[in-house]
């Protein structure tokens, strides 16, 4: 695996930083420099293996912005932090975005679009020898609710990504260099998620570690519902945590989490559960 991707010895926990003002979670909390270097600050003393910092929403129904704009919240975040030398992924689906991050100090390209967005961007990941994640994707977030139709989710998910990693081959990326996504709440419904969760020992069999990203999403909320009301994002921090720990559990080799240090807390205890010793 390349040395820049994280390999700790138990699951990585990947800290997310949105520089936007509409993420559903934290939007608008982290758009300006300094507050976006402090939360940084923050989650790398909470243990972070990597932090993920993204210009562009993709909550459901966010509308994009434009590449300039994206560029210019991530690339200066970047810059800094990495001078401070911490471990960071861009989360971007633009390859020009994706190459500007790396030039400032990303080590990993976190593109939920597997690559179907922007052709380049396999490329961009061929010729830089950066780590790629593939995250199983049907279309943008204004359009994804009404691509979740499947036949079987985990089986036709599986086939999709397995594509994803052909072009990517294809394309000159390393084996390495892959890790898979399968895109929790992207085109899916909540029965989608869970049987994705479920069944993922059938994801892994690809070959290629595996990240899940299912922080605070809607999902989770449902799950938690209030009688007709879902779970705001604030109250699903417990339920994220236990899916660190099973994701770890389960042999992910990391989690997408807004809160660092439960999480970290969680696969500590998973790996040591695994191992059977500390």
């Amino acid at each position: 695996m390349s040395s820049r991707l994280p390999r700790p010895g138990r699951c990585v926990v990947m800290g997310v930083l949105n520089v936007t003002p509409d993420s559903f979670s934290d939007g608008g909390r982290y758009l300006h420099l300094d507050e976006a270097l402090a939360h940084a600050a923050t989650m790398a003393e909470e243990g972070a293996d990597l932090i993920d910092v993204g210009g562009e929403s993709t909550r459901p129904g966010a509308e994009r912005v434009a590449a300039e704009v994206e560029r210019d919240r991530v690339v200066p975040v970047i810059k800094e932090l990495a001078a401070d030398g911490l471990v960071l992924s861009v989360d971007t689906t633009r390859a020009a975005v994706a190459a500007a991050a790396l030039e400032a100090g990303a080590a990993v390209i976190n593109d939920v679009s597997g690559g179907l967005a922007d052709p380049e961007m396999v490329h961009v990941a061929a010729d830089s020898k950066a780590p790629i994640v593939l995250m199983h994707w049907r279309g943008h977030s204004r359009d994804m609710d009404r691509l979740a139709t499947y036949d079987d989710v985990v089986t036709d998910v599986r086939n999709e990504l397995s594509r994803r990693v052909d072009a990517a081959l294809a394309a000159g990326v390393a084996p390495e260099q892959i890790v898979l996504d399968p895109g929790l709440g992207f085109a899916k419904r909540a029965e989608h998620n869970w049987a994705l969760l479920h069944r993922l020992a059938e994801i892994r069999e690809l070959g290629f570690p595996v990240l899940i990203g299912a922080s605070r999403k809607r999902f989770l909320g449902s799950l938690l519902a209030d009688g007709d009301s879902p779970r705001q994002p604030s109250g699903r921090e417990d339920a994220t945590t236990a899916i660190s720990a099973l994701a770890a559990v389960n042999g992910a080799w990391g989690v997408r989490v807004h809160s660092v240090r439960p999480s970290l807390d969680a696969v500590r205890v998973a790996d040591a559960w695994v191992r059977g010793e500390p």
